[in-house]
């Protein structure tokens, strides 16, 4: 249960005058116990300070410009483009090359080896030497090599129907129909966005250092993304008007910011919240700094205006979640459960508005009667739309998300302190019977083929003597378990006696001594589990992306739609509203 917000003895104004520390420490944060379970994680959306957000608010808050010095397709749309972007602090270059791919060759998976679309985003312009380097090897992804100019390397498939249906209708000078679309919502999706580092690229410290434009965690991936959605619908307009020179109307601007980017997402994804606990720890914390900001700015009391506000959105909600096709039951469930508590809510949003009697409302109330009667997923629908209310309060938080992954031991200290810590901040952990078959029932492990995590069924599949060491849990466990062992025959000795004693558990015993300083990081499951969700480790990342209408194809792999709704290249530099968050479908003038 959060702490109640009126405990708090700082004023808004004081908060938001102070460090960004001492804002974290007085603000009413939600415990770790609460928001680190890992079907809450799973439940989160976007939210104001996604990178996908935050990408979009600073391009057209910057009005970057972007243009296409080289755009060199064939009648049937293959050949290379080259974009180049004037961002506020430098410049970039956005190549891709189209191809032509054979329908038995065409693969989503991340072994497939031929493309649609391959692309790089590279530092400064490109020269023809340049140009030619990268046409050799960014078609070939990972059998490529690049160098260190390269931030992102990247590719996608078209989605077959919906291009051709969307080409044609514009072919014979008709706007697509709306509903069509909106059954996949792209016309593109990306299979993969590397960086830092592979494959001889830029690694980060290069990318957060030099190019301030992309300093933040993913914008460069993310601004990649972006770029295959504006590629994707300048192409549609571009093979319509080859199909049909006299005949041929461009997509209308309400449909473009409707199409998005597919993705699917895998198991690939997973470790990343477990291996990076710190900067796990950094976003979580300031998304719930930002919660903690809304329902501490309502103390004042909530005015019908922002009464109103919020019932736009409940409804907007609504109507996004109506939309979403998925064929997984428990998504769907999910979905029509969370729809029928927000319709509640936009009910109650509706009384208020008529009750003239109604002077004071906390969103704490709020907050707390949705945690006692609905549903996770409504829960954190609700805390994501509070944080939309306030964007002067909380679009600061965004520089605050990255952090220095660096786990260090600490040797001086006892080894009985060590002991009260795990006790204290991994409890959790110490409450999980590992000696039930099912609590050690899966193992991950990587794949010999694509270097990519999997999961395996223990003694069933092959691989347990690679096992990967995801497990926190069990190993808090197996080394708490020691500690003890240790400290009752040689006690007042230091972690460093210990350690060199049990050199295989330094790993975790530097992770538990850095993490005991955070208050999020560490996700409070067992991840062996023989039922265990990896699921909601990639929708937790996802969200933190940006992306929306989750669809689970199973509970190892998700598809998802990025930038749906977002603002265009033409609307840079514009006023525009950032309330793309839960894209619903326009209504055209013609419709």
């Amino acid at each position: 249960m959060h702490k109640d917000p009126h405990s708090t003895n700082a004023s808004l104004d004081s908060s938001l005058d102070s460090s960004v520390e001492t804002t974290v420490r007085l603000l009413p944060l939600r415990p770790a116990s609460q928001v680190m379970q890992l079907e809450r994680l799973g439940s989160f959306h976007q939210s104001r300070l996604s990178f996908m957000r935050t990408l979009v608010r600073r391009m057209v808050a910057e009005n970057w410009q972007i243009t296409s010095p080289i755009f060199d397709l064939d009648d049937e749309g293959y050949g290379t483009v080259v974009y180049q972007v004037e961002a506020k602090f430098g410049t970039f270059s956005y190549v891709l090359f189209s191809h032509y791919l054979d329908p038995e060759n065409r693969n989503d998976r991340v072994i497939a080896n031929q493309w649609d679309l391959t692309m790089a985003l590279c530092e400064g312009t490109v020269d023809a030497e340049q140009l030619e380097f990268l046409r050799t090897n960014v078609p070939k992804q990972e059998a490529g090599r690049m160098d260190s100019r390269v931030l992102v390397l990247s590719r996608a498939n078209r989605s077959v129907r919906t291009f051709e249906y969307v080409v044609n209708e514009l072919t014979l000078g008709r706007q697509p129909n709306v509903d069509v679309i909106a059954e996949v919502g792209y016309l593109y999706r990306t299979t993969a966005a590397y960086g830092s580092g592979k494959l001889g690229m830029a690694d980060w410290e290069k990318v957060r250092t030099k190019h301030r434009d992309f300093a933040r965690p993913f914008a460069a991936e993310m601004f990649t993304c972006y770029m295959l959605r504006h590629f994707s619908m300048q192409q549609a307009d571009f093979l319509a008007a080859q199909r049909g020179p006299t005949t041929a109307v461009k997509l209308h601007p309400e449909l473009k910011r409707y199409l998005g980017i597919g993705n699917s997402t895998g198991l690939g994804m997973a470790p990343f919240l477990i291996n990076h606990p710190l900067l796990i720890n950094q976003w979580i914390e300031m998304r719930e700094t930002a919660l903690a900001t809304a329902v501490v700015a309502s103390e004042v009391g909530v005015d019908k205006e922002t009464m109103a506000r919020l019932d736009m959105a409940t409804e907007r909600v609504i109507q996004h979640l109506g939309e979403i096709i998925t064929a997984d039951e428990r998504q769907k469930n999910s979905n029509v459960v969370v729809r029928e508590e927000l319709q509640a809510l936009h009910l109650w949003l509706q009384q208020q508005a008529a009750d003239l009697a109604i002077t004071h409302y906390v969103w704490a109330d709020l907050i707390q009667y949705a945690e006692q009667h609905w549903h996770v997923e409504t829960q954190e629908v609700i805390n994501t739309m509070l944080i939309e209310l306030y964007p002067d309060l909380v679009d600061g938080l965004e520089e605050q998300m990255g952090a220095e992954e660096s786990q260090q031991v600490t040797p001086e200290m006892s080894v009985s302190e060590l002991l009260e810590i795990i006790e204290d901040k991994y409890d959790w952990a110490l409450a999980i019977d590992f000696s039930k078959h099912e609590s050690m029932g899966a193992f991950w492990y990587r794949s010999e083929e694509k270097m990519e995590p999997r999961l395996g069924q223990t003694n069933i599949d092959m691989g347990m003597e690679k096992e990967m060491p995801l497990g926190i849990g069990r190993l808090v466990r197996e080394c708490y378990d020691c500690l003890r062992d240790y400290n009752s025959t040689s006690p007042s000795q230091n972690v460093a006696h210990f350690i060199l004693k049990n050199p295989t558990f330094s790993g975790i015993v530097a992770r538990m001594q850095t993490m005991a300083q955070s208050r999020y990081g560490d996700i409070r499951e067992n991840l062996v589990h023989s039922d265990v969700l990896p699921i909601y480790l990639l929708r937790c990342k996802l969200s933190f992306f940006g992306v929306s209408k989750f669809d689970p194809r199973s509970r190892l792999w998700v598809r998802n739609t990025m930038f749906q709704g977002a603002p265009l290249i033409s609307d840079f530099g514009c006023a525009i509203a950032d309330d793309w968050q839960f894209p619903i479908k326009p209504v055209l003038p013609t419709q």
